[in-house]
């Protein structure tokens, strides 16, 4: 099986990069993955396979059922595999003969490498299915990039249902590790994501007469220095916490003082509990101290994805057969993440593990992050990552 695995995403892989151009050319924003959705759904129809689409809006689900009988003649396991479809409001720097045709969107973050790879693990389980038992469910899904997540909707809507995984799995590039490795991390791994937005409002006026106003500037100013105060004297030991502000806009000039002062920001953290109770302490501290000294705030939160864990026992599993697919020299530990992703909804749900796929050439100059304009891949991962997560799958479903 191995060998076989191996034998087709390689024949495939020429394939593999064609779809994945093709998707880099044509990038959809969240929830506005119609054609994108649709290439999804004729793809697996010509593999013989009758997609479920409009999940979610734009999803598409497909089952893979292997036709090989287990001993006492049940098939009864079911591996979810996953991957996300939607893009960036990102305008591409790359001068690449697959460049985003879409002026201001951008395949920035890998989402076509994820949905071609999928489409390739499918193509190679659809080959093999008679020699495997059991369910593979392929979860193509929008809106990876945009609360409140294409994950949670498609569970609403059923996707962990009839019938409902053993475990999912997701895989994701990673411009940190070379092209040719493969990273996990059992446990803790991607942290929740909550937007902060605050509006500080005081009483503006001229500068040079500060006693006759509300400086929401001032004010602002001990908020956002105070609230580090809420991660390094209240944050759980174990518990992982961030609170950054990335937007402060006081619209004043060198001698007015403006009527307010808006401020956007997130906290991250890898526990519910302690998520819940920091965003507390935070507005309650935030409107306080406005309030003291003589202004107001305006809080408001936008609740964005859990934080994400991989099921140690699967974790380990499906490490020990990256290292039997790959080599243990090409399978590596990663860090604590503190980025969010919606992978992190099914992963509160039913056993999970999502795991990286090394994109990153230094020699050829693929070093660009995620989410920046010059952000691309060595597309010999697409060589290595649909025969990879087909190879997980079917082991997956092989667990007594």
């Amino acid at each position: 099986m191995l060998s076989s695995i191996k034998s087709l995403s390689a024949q495939f892989a020429a394939d593999t990069v064609a779809i994945r151009r093709h998707l880099h050319a044509h990038p959809e924003l969240s929830f506005h993955e119609q054609e994108t959705a649709r290439f999804v759904a004729r793809e697996l129809t010509a593999m013989g396979l009758h997609p479920q689409e409009g999940v979610a809006g734009t999803g598409v689900v497909a089952l893979i059922e292997g036709t090989k009988l287990t001993t006492d003649g049940s098939i009864n396991r079911v591996v979810g595999l996953r991957a996300d479809m939607d893009a960036l409001p990102i305008l591409e720097a790359n001068d690449v003969p697959y460049k985003s045709t879409v002026d201001g969107v951008m395949h920035a973050c890998g989402h076509d490498v994820h949905t071609s790879s999928l489409l390739s693990s499918a193509r190679i389980l659809t080959t093999l299915r008679d020699q495997f038992s059991g369910t593979v469910k392929l979860v193509f899904q929008p809106a990876e990039e945009k609360a409140p997540g294409g994950a949670s909707l498609m569970i609403k809507e059923g996707v962990l249902d009839n019938p409902r995984p053993n475990g999912m799995i997701g895989q994701h590039v990673a411009t940190n590790v070379p092209v040719g490795k493969i990273g996990f991390r059992e446990g803790m791994y991607m942290a929740s994501t909550d937007e902060i937005y605050m509006t500080v409002r005081g009483k503006g006026g001229h500068a040079a007469m500060p006693d006759n106003l509300v400086d929401p500037v001032l004010i602002a100013s001990h908020i956002i220095v105070a609230l580090q105060q809420i991660i390094s004297r209240n944050r759980p030991p174990a518990s992982p916490s961030v609170l950054s502000f990335g937007r402060f806009v006081a619209d004043g000039v060198t001698n007015v003082i403006p009527n307010y002062v808006e401020i956007e920001g997130t906290f991250r953290c890898m526990n519910e509990e302690w998520r819940e109770k920091g965003l507390s302490l935070i507005q309650k501290m935030a409107e306080t101290m406005a309030e003291a000294m003589g202004g107001t705030c305006e809080f408001t939160r936008v609740k964005g994805y859990p934080y994400l864990k991989n099921q140690p026992e699967l974790t380990r599993r499906l490490r020990t057969q990256a290292v039997a697919y790959m080599g243990p020299e090409n399978v590596v530990d990663l860090d604590l993440w503190m980025a969010g992703e919606d992978f992190a909804f099914y992963s509160q749900v039913v056993d999970s593990c999502f795991y990286r796929l090394g994109t990153r050439n230094e020699a050829r100059g693929i070093t660009s992050g995620v989410h920046t304009p010059t952000f691309d891949i060595d597309e010999e991962a697409l060589t290595i990552g649909p025969g990879l997560m087909a190879w997980l799958a079917v082991q997956e479903l092989q667990i007594g």
